[in-house]
């Protein structure tokens, strides 16, 4: 989405990502060394692709748990989602893993008592070294403190925007062009 601006956080995990892209193709999962994003570990998660639409955790950092008050691990990453959200969520992350290009997302993280704080969740696909993608790389970035939430868990993500990983590359967008109610291209 052109003028977003991403968290300096998001921005410098999708250089890292970037980095590591080989031309046309996600990074191999190998070449992700945790040793050198360190300082953003308890913000990572990775999920493991197991059918179209179907990203279940693997691995959740600190963070990432805490704010929801479970552990991650084995749970459907589109659950987390308010349910009107998960279809447009699932369908952006299938064509982000068929482009090779991450996802950038904007949302309103819930709590139980109706408190919520704005998040932007990255989502890059990885592959195996001889298989197809089957992992995303994932960011929990929060943009204003957690204090509001005072504790609670986060019940339910909503979606509030998607946003291209890099701005200047954004694919043009298809425009209807109309001359007297007449369609010309």
């Amino acid at each position: 989405m052109e003028g977003v601006m991403l968290h300096s956080n998001t921005e410098r995990l999708i250089d890292y990502w970037r980095q590591r892209k080989l031309d046309r193709l996600s990074p191999a999962r190998s070449a992700i060394d945790p040793c050198d994003i360190t300082e953003l570990l308890p913000q990572i998660f990775i999920l493991g692709r197991r059918a179209p639409g179907e990203f279940r955790f693997r691995l959740a950092g600190g963070l990432v748990g805490e704010m929801h008050h479970t552990d991650l691990r084995a749970c459907d990453f589109a659950d987390l989602w308010a349910p009107g959200d998960r279809p447009r969520l699932t369908a952006a992350m299938e064509a982000a893993r068929r482009a090779a290009e991450p996802l950038a997302i904007t949302a309103e993280a819930r709590s139980d008592h109706g408190v919520s704080v704005r998040v932007e969740v990255l989502v890059a696909p990885l592959r195996a070294e001889t298989a197809p993608i089957d992992r995303c790389l994932g960011l929990y970035q929060p943009l204003a403190p957690l204090a509001p939430l005072r504790g609670r868990p986060v019940i339910e993500l909503g979606l509030i925007r998607f946003a291209s990983s890099d701005h200047r590359e954004a694919a043009p967008r298809l425009r209807l062009a109309a001359i007297d109610g007449e369609r010309i291209a």
